[in-house]
């Protein structure tokens, strides 16, 4: 009684003190579904042809990878006394950057990241990438899954899921066509653009045109970090497209979600378990927006600015983003020489660097911090709920935690939400197990949701 007491108040507070309505829902924007994106305008004709694709670390570009880091100029030292708490730890960062000049394989990592058929096809002026992992089996169904990753990632973030979701297991009648583990706009080995305006809202058109291509009008959605928020604006401009939504970032932005998001942040223990107190504590968040979130700053207002900074120092790109890494996978190690890295295999980590470098993608991944507040049509859809069924797997060290009742401003199906003591932002790569077997277990979920309403109609 007290707890709503409470929310109700400081619901009415914010309502009236920023005089807006935190209930109303806007209308639907008007959105052109095949905006083309490429150089110039839309030509007559568009090659629309899917092609086989292999990754290749080539001599050229390793050789002048290996020169840059072995001609650096050295690092300043840490603070005595200090490990990570100031940012990355240079002493520690010193052997990853040994590591990746004399003893990472190039040939035999880009061989395990080609053990996938990859693919690109021109949507919408971009050429983009993507794996389709179709599984051999009988006797089971097939069902489409598109997995999307987020900054500063690329489709090698599944790259150890992958097998397990086209496996069949035990107690479940299915398996996935994964479908589309695509390199976003501007990342990877996908094709950027030069023309402002390419949203989460915008991306979310070109992967669901993607999917339409590939022939699949139907879909369940697997996603986190930036990718989580494109599959969210996806699940609500295409409500009869997307069959079901994982996500291993759930959060819903809708004024009234943020409004009551404020309120139990200033009285947490009354709205959440003891265990998630500090995770949502007015003091809590604002020291983490403080100490970590410096980058999402720069990077939504001045991308091109660091991108410029970075684009000629493949140690400084590798500092950045494995800094931002470690950090997400656990940011109760910044006491430690590693500040989390060493959750995530090394190798994985370089992986990311390299597939960044190799491909110049620093600044145009780094766009979509700025396009994603530079546009209403992502405020608006943000404000729109969705009647998709949805699932959360909620991992300790993920950036943002929100109660259900939260998200179910958002996502009124919410129909399962798993919440674990372990675990952090990059599941895909430092805890595959378990986002595959939440996501097979949620998809259970969605096909039971699915066919009650079916029975309902």
């Amino acid at each position: 009684m007290l707890a709503s007491i409470i929310l109700n108040t400081g619901l009415f507070i914010i309502g009236v003190g920023f005089n807006v309505d935190l209930y109303s829902v806007p209308n639907f924007p008007e959105l052109d579904l095949d905006r083309w994106w490429g150089d110039g305008i839309k030509p007559d004709y568009i090659d629309e042809t899917i092609k086989p694709f292999t990754i290749d670390f080539n001599d050229t570009m390793i050789d002048d990878l290996r020169s840059r880091l072995r001609n650096r100029r050295p690092f300043t030292a840490p603070m005595e006394g200090i490990q990570s708490e100031y940012g990355l730890n240079t002493d520690y960062f010193n052997n990853i950057l040994h590591y990746w000049s004399d003893s990472y394989n190039f040939k035999e990592r880009a061989d395990r990241l080609n053990r996938f058929p990859h693919y690109k096809t021109r949507i919408q002026g971009l050429d983009i990438h993507f794996i389709r992992a179709t599984p051999e089996v009988k006797g089971l169904k097939i069902l489409p899954i598109l997995l999307i990753h987020g900054w500063p990632s690329s489709s090698k973030e599944f790259d150890r899921a992958i097998p397990m979701l086209i496996e069949p297991r035990t107690g479940y009648d299915f398996v996935f066509d994964v479908v589309a583990v695509n390199d976003l706009p501007g990342f990877g080995f996908s094709e950027g653009t030069n023309k402002p305006g390419l949203t989460p809202v915008q991306i979310g058109i070109v992967l669901r045109n993607l999917m339409k291509r590939l022939g699949f009008s139907q879909f369940y959605i697997q996603a986190g970090d930036w990718g989580s928020q494109v599959a969210t604006h996806m699940v609500t401009m295409f409500q009869n497209e997307i069959l079901g939504f994982h996500t291993n970032m759930p959060m819903s932005r809708m004024p009234i979600s943020v409004a009551k998001y404020l309120v139990v942040s200033l009285f947490p223990s009354y709205f959440v378990e003891e265990k998630n107190v500090e995770r949502v504590s007015f003091k809590q968040v604002i020291t983490q927006l403080i100490r970590e979130f410096g980058y999402y700053h720069l990077q939504a207002t001045k991308p091109d600015t660091i991108g410029a900074a970075l684009t000629d120092t493949p140690s400084g790109i590798a500092a950045y983003i494995l800094e931002r890494v470690g950090a997400g996978s656990n940011a109760d190690q910044l006491n430690t020489p590693h500040g989390g890295m060493e959750n995530i295999n090394i190798d994985d980590l370089l992986d990311t660097a390299t597939i960044m470098w190799a491909n110049e993608r620093i600044t145009t991944s780094m766009r979509i911090y700025a396009e994603a507040y530079a546009w209403p049509e992502v405020t608006t859809l943000h404000s729109i709920p969705t009647k998709v069924p949805t699932a959360a797997i909620k991992f300790k060290y993920e950036i943002v935690y929100q109660p259900d009742w939260i998200l179910r401003d958002k996502f009124p199906n919410l129909v399962r939400s798993t919440e674990l003591d372990f675990g952090g932002h990059f599941a895909g790569m430092q805890t595959p197990a378990a986002l595959v077997d939440d996501v097979f277990a949620s998809v259970t979920e969605f096909i039971k949701f699915q066919s009650k309403n079916v029975a309902n109609e």
